[in-house]
């Protein structure tokens, strides 16, 4: 399989999860210059973190190959040692112009029904969905709120499954890394021609973990989660980025959220929204 140089601008980083019945591993993903979505395995835990390394609308450039192992035709393996980074992420001024700008041309799904299928016609496992209205968000705990051994070493085999670059460091990362002891899913409403249909979906974003961390000594912690995901993203353009799971095929995960702010009307009517 031929391996490319590829410029890719980092649009998801999720929190690592070992759960057999949901998440496998850590998910990065991102677009390439030509306006794919592609997907990027394995990524080192120590490449994910919170100011470590590449951030979200980061450019990098990497040595990447189509998957040989996963079906799904955005999924790439990435050669970690190649990884560059390529200035600072993308400014927000200006109501993210140059965000908005350089991803104008990804497709963006106006319901979930339609994003399902375009995967049962064409094998698309990543895309871009506007949901027309922010309905809540479930905050539900998980069996078990710690690592289990099972799980560590789950998440180091997928992780290293190829690539042992740095395999000591990954296991002295995820010993630090703490699981998250909620899960979050999102009820949002879109419109389809069979009327408005509401959905539920798990969210696995990074920034949803570094917030619970945040906030999660407050005895209003549910209440602030709730007031950054459903209350001041409500307020903006958002736009989720979801993807499905290897070995759930018609599984899908909220994997990343955008919220641009919206525009004013004026500007609106100048330039489309993505």
């Amino acid at each position: 399989m031929a391996t490319d140089h590829q410029r890719i601008l980092i649009l998801c980083k999720t929190y690592p999860s070992p759960s057999a019945r949901y998440v496998e591993t850590s998910c990065v993903a991102g677009m390439a210059e030509d306006g794919r979505l592609v997907r990027l395995f394995p990524v080192p835990f120590r490449l994910v973190e919170d100011d470590q390394q590449f951030k979200k609308w980061q450019w990098v450039s990497a040595r990447v190959r189509r998957a040989q192992d996963d079906a799904r035709p955005e999924s790439h393996r990435v050669s970690v040692d190649t990884i560059q980074l390529e200035g600072e992420p993308l400014p927000t001024r200006d109501h993210w112009i140059a965000r908005r700008e350089v991803i104008k041309g990804v497709p963006v799904f106006d319901s979930f029904s339609a994003l399902d299928a375009a995967r049962d016609a064409d094998g698309v496992t990543l895309g871009l969905v506007r949901p027309g209205r922010l309905l809540g968000l479930d905050i539900t705990p998980v069996d078990n709120p710690e690592w289990t051994e099972d799980e560590k070493a789950k998440l180091l085999q997928e992780q290293q499954q190829g690539n042992l670059f740095d395999a000591d460091e990954d296991q002295r990362t995820l010993k630090t890394l703490k699981k998250l002891p909620f899960d979050f899913h999102y009820r949002y409403e879109c419109q389809t021609e069979a009327g408005p249909v509401e959905y539920r979906h798990k969210v696995v974003d990074w920034e949803a973990g570094a917030l619970y961390w945040n906030v999660h000594r407050r005895e209003d912690w549910q209440a602030a989660f709730r007031q950054k995901f459903v209350t001041e993203f409500g307020d903006k353009d958002v736009l989720f980025l979801m993807g499905t799971i290897h070995r759930f095929p018609k599984q899908w995960l909220i994997v990343s959220v955008l919220y641009p702010p919206r525009l004013p009307e004026v500007l609106a009517r100048q330039q489309p929204l993505f």
